[in-house]
């Protein structure tokens, strides 16, 4: 070969291995991060909104026996409706009766006792304030000492006399309030334990209704008015009542507060415990859509160095990427913490994980 030929041929080469270290790698695929965020409300997405929930009775008890025995009178069945009071199931009393006649005569003999060691004790203290060398002082404590035992026994019988007094009135079952018996567990006659369920009672005079109301708009539950409940059972039927009782801790898995309304029992439709419905609210008056700020958790607010400022990761629903920004934030509570300014109702934030976002980092939603 030539040095021509040679020449070409490393020309070639030197070209070839140019192009290839030269050529460009495809650019890496950006990784799209999952966090859990929440898309944010004021009171204007509380108003109008309707709530799933499902009714439950006011108060309601499985009930049963203090002490074991077996079932004489059971003058109640499903369906009944009872008053507070009244006589639901009866054990047969006699071996409580007889534990009773029993105790009182143990405690009527220590009685006696007592009054025995008393008349002893009074009179060799009678006989010694006469005449001192008579009685020995052992033999006034001997004395003394007879007294106390008896009143100790006496104590402890009478204990026993209100344990067993006790004991016999629990073979009564008696409803704690008025209601309906709505589930039996045992028939009549059969033998049962202490604290056995024997009968269900519901008191469906009032109805409770509970709704789970997402964190964001929990700040604003205590500024409803009233709220109306429209089970699925009666669509025609509109029911209004009150809030009872507002939920101090969120659900970890939805995120959600449980809010217990109430409301009293229609006079022309019959509300049942389990019954599905819906529920709305109405604000108080004086409350102002959109001046009211916007709650959020605590988890999605973050401070600078300074401490001076507070910021939220805003997500574009749309692409996905995450914007800092700054807001007015007030002091945090149970619910969250307060945003008066910066954040509009609707909008997407992040609320785990704000210290590791960057701005147009690409995310994905997690509710």
């Amino acid at each position: 070969m030539n040095d021509h030929i040679k020449s070409t041929v490393f020309i070639l080469l030197s070209l070839f291995l140019i192009s290839g270290c030269s050529k460009e790698e495809p650019p890496k695929k950006e990784v799209v991060r999952s966090i859990k965020a929440m898309q944010v409300g004021g009171p204007e997405a509380l108003t109008g909104r309707t709530f799933p929930g499902g009714a439950r009775a006011s108060q309601e008890a499985d009930l049963s026996f203090r002490v074991n025995g077996t079932l004489s009178q059971f003058p109640v069945k499903v369906g009944d409706e009872v008053q507070e009071g009244q006589l639901l199931v009866h054990l047969d009393p006699r071996d409580y009766e007889v534990n009773l006649r029993n105790t009182q005569g143990q405690l009527d003999r220590a009685r006696a006792a007592l009054k025995l060691a008393q008349r002893n004790y009074t009179r060799v203290v009678k006989i010694r304030d006469k005449d001192p060398g008579a009685i020995s002082e052992a033999m006034i404590d001997l004395k003394l000492g007879d007294r106390d035992s008896a009143k100790a026994q006496v104590t402890s019988l009478e204990a026993q006399v209100a344990t067993a007094k006790d004991a016999l009135s629990y073979t009564y079952l008696k409803a704690p309030f008025s209601g309906t018996v709505v589930e039996t567990f045992v028939e009549n006659y059969e033998d049962v334990n202490a604290k056995q369920p024997i009968v269900r009672v519901v008191d469906t005079s009032r109805i409770e209704f509970v709704v789970n109301i997402p964190e964001n708009l929990i700040s604003y539950a205590p500024k409803v008015k009233k709220v109306y409940v429209r089970f699925d059972s009666f669509p025609d039927h509109e029911i209004s009542g009150v809030i009872k009782e507002i939920g101090k801790e969120a659900s970890r898995t939805t995120r959600t507060y449980p809010v217990t309304l109430i409301m009293d029992q229609p006079d022309d439709i019959k509300i049942l415990p389990g019954m599905a419905g819906q529920a709305r609210g109405e604000l108080e008056s004086g409350v102002v859509v959109g001046n009211e700020g916007i709650m959020v958790p605590i988890s999605a607010v973050f401070a600078t160095d300074t401490e001076k400022q507070s910021f939220v990761w805003v997500i574009d629903e749309k692409s996905g990427q995450v914007t800092l920004r700054e807001v007015k934030a007030g002091e945090p509570s149970d619910q969250g913490i307060m945003i008066d300014e910066g954040l509009k109702s609707g909008e997407w934030i992040a609320t785990a994980g704000v210290h590791s976002l960057r701005e147009g980092q690409k995310v994905r939603i997690i509710q």
